[in-house]
């Protein structure tokens, strides 16, 4: 008497966006765990800049802006610090989309039942949390080095939501790099003018200090009013047209970000 067969499982053919992304996300969070040199880099490179300005131009930049010591500049430098630290996290993600984009298991990802995009929100979701996290130790840095934010606990809040925004539109941003660049090295020198931009904006002077040319585009430049945004709620200021300009800019980048990177992950998937 023969032996009943076995129908084998359904294979799923349907596509969960929401579980999807977080199976990727999971991913990238393993990932993460067993490299965790992305987060370092986010720590220590605004700490190297942060301890540069402060103890060796802290002095003489703090006179030319009217603080005392470098304890004054301190606080005056820490809001660019962070918004560099979130700057230089894109060129991490950048290196790992593409890492996937080139190395076969974007093509194994479209055999299976997945949602399109997951894969990249994925990717958007880990950098997100990867880079609070480092912000998280800069912070920390800081705060043990003599900074003392005015911010209150709304005040907090709302740093956390401008900080979450930003990183938010840069790792759209970097994904949509890194599915572009061919190769990995080209992945990580794309994102590089990020970090110089903070530079270029209200971190260390303000915009009004600048040469005319420069200022203006200090000013109307988006990194500017992230750091004006950031720098106001640690302060216990207003915020006003800074959280505005942040907004705007934030969705703009988001925007460009996701319709490019999910253009070209449609592209290249399918080769």
């Amino acid at each position: 008497m023969s032996s009943p067969t076995i129908a084998p499982a359904p294979r799923r053919t349907t596509t969960h966006p929401f579980s999807d992304a977080l199976t990727m996300l999971g991913r990238n969070l393993t990932r993460m765990q067993r490299d965790p040199s992305q987060v370092i880099v986010v720590i220590a490179l605004p700490v190297i800049f942060l301890l540069l300005f402060v103890y060796v131009f802290g002095n003489t930049l703090g006179a030319g802006i009217s603080v005392s010591g470098t304890d004054g500049y301190l606080g005056y430098v820490v809001p660019g610090i962070l918004i560099i630290g979130l700057a230089a996290s894109a060129q991490g993600t950048s290196v790992s989309v593409n890492t996937d984009m080139t190395e076969g298991i974007i093509a194994r990802f479209r055999t299976m039942a997945i949602a399109r995009g997951a894969v990249l929100t994925g990717h958007v979701a880990g950098a997100i949390i990867q880079t609070l996290l480092g912000i998280v130790g800069v912070l920390a840095i800081s705060l043990l080095l003599g900074y003392r934010p005015a911010a209150d606990a709304t005040d907090w809040l709302g740093v956390v939501g401008v900080l979450t925004l930003i990183t938010f539109a840069l790792s759209w941003l970097a994904v949509a790099i890194g599915t572009f660049a061919n190769s990995a090295t080209v992945a990580s020198n794309m994102p590089m003018p990020l970090v110089l931009l903070p530079f270029l904006g209200s971190s260390f002077v303000p915009a009004e200090s600048m040469p005319d040319g420069l200022r203006w585009f200090s000013e109307y430049q988006p990194f500017t009013p992230f750091i004006e945004s950031v720098r106001s709620l640690l302060d216990g200021a207003p915020a006003g047209d800074d959280i505005l300009a942040t907004a705007i800019w934030s969705f703009a980048i988001a925007v460009l970000g996701y319709v490019w990177a999910l253009a070209q992950y449609n592209r290249k998937s399918i080769r």
